[in-house]
């Protein structure tokens, strides 16, 4: 945990109430997953494409629009995940229950990055139904859309066992991306070090604001390994070959170690930070990671706090 620095955000927190200072919130749209149901239930757990379309995805948020049109999320794809994989649709729908405490934490989230970030943006979060995947996309003007079939599914427990702190986590890590420089996000050939710095300033904001990175499993894996680990980043951090570092986790072996160290790097860059309020805004508009890596202090198996 960042004990200390979340002493310091909690002393920020209470001088803003004390302001009177409360920004607007962030939206949290769930009317995708309850039109979802309707339709699924209607048809007896096996709704037809075309139900699908009409009444699911035609009346369906932007949110769900968006995903639809960036992911290739489409009425037979879904109504084929349902007959394949009928069981994501079961667990989701057990998840829902979750909803209202997801809610609520991210809610006292969102009011934590608004205080610590005033200059963010507010697009909307949107839980909805898709086919299995993708878990999460998020982007730069583009708001987070979080499939409830994916994080109810069992390959999801591994991020945290809990529903309640698995949505809450993941949420605030995707919400961080919402604000990240759009040209480094959706540049050409990113290398190693520009996606994993991206990811670790998501998962160390996302820290900050509820209490928990979304990749905690990766705890285990690297205790004790910090230097071993770390070097070969350094050595590896100009690649744009990705496939030791992020995108390579599977059922039986976790992966995705660029996050792990794009964190301990951003955290760095926060602890040496002398303007922590200032911090925090270079963290989330980074947008020079040589620049950003060269100031953080870092280096392979740094002892934090």
């Amino acid at each position: 945990m960042l004990g200390w620095a979340l002493g310091a955000l909690a002393y920020t927190l209470m001088a803003s109430a004390a302001l009177g200072a409360a920004p607007k919130g962030i939206e949290i749209q769930t009317e995708d997953v309850t039109r979802f149901y309707q339709v699924y239930q209607a048809a007896g757990g096996h709704p037809s494409a075309e139900q699908l379309q009409h009444g699911y995805l035609d009346p369906g948020t932007p949110g769900l629009h968006h995903l639809v049109k960036v992911r290739n999320v489409t009425a037979e794809r879904i109504a084929q995940a349902i007959e394949t994989h009928p069981e994501l649709y079961t667990d989701a729908k057990t998840c829902m229950e979750a909803l209202p405490r997801v809610r609520k934490r991210l809610n006292a989230a969102f009011r934590k990055l608004l205080i610590l970030y005033p200059e963010a943006q507010k697009p909307p979060v949107t839980i909805l139904v898709g086919r299995g995947r993708p878990l999460a996309i998020s982007g730069p003007g583009d708001g987070v859309q979080i499939g409830i079939e994916a994080m109810c599914a069992p390959i999801a427990r591994a991020l945290n066992p809990s529903v309640d702190d698995r949505f809450v986590h993941v949420i605030a890590h995707e919400y961080v991306h919402s604000q990240q420089d759009s040209k480094l996000a959706d540049g050409d050939h990113p290398t190693v070090l520009e996606r994993s710095l991206l990811e670790g300033a998501a998962e160390f904001i996302g820290e900050m604001i509820s209490g928990d990175v979304a990749y905690g499993y990766l705890r285990a894996s690297t205790q004790g390994r910090e230097k071993e680990i770390e070097t070969k980043f350094a050595a590896d951090m100009d690649k744009t070959d990705f496939s030791d570092w992020l995108d390579n986790t599977t059922p039986t072996k976790p992966g995705d170690l660029g996050y792990w160290v794009g964190y301990r790097i951003t955290k760095s860059y926060y602890q040496h930070a002398s303007n922590k309020h200032a911090a925090i805004r270079e963290i989330i508009q980074m947008n020079d990671p040589h620049a950003f890596l060269a100031k953080s202090g870092w280096y392979p198996g740094i002892v934090l706090k």
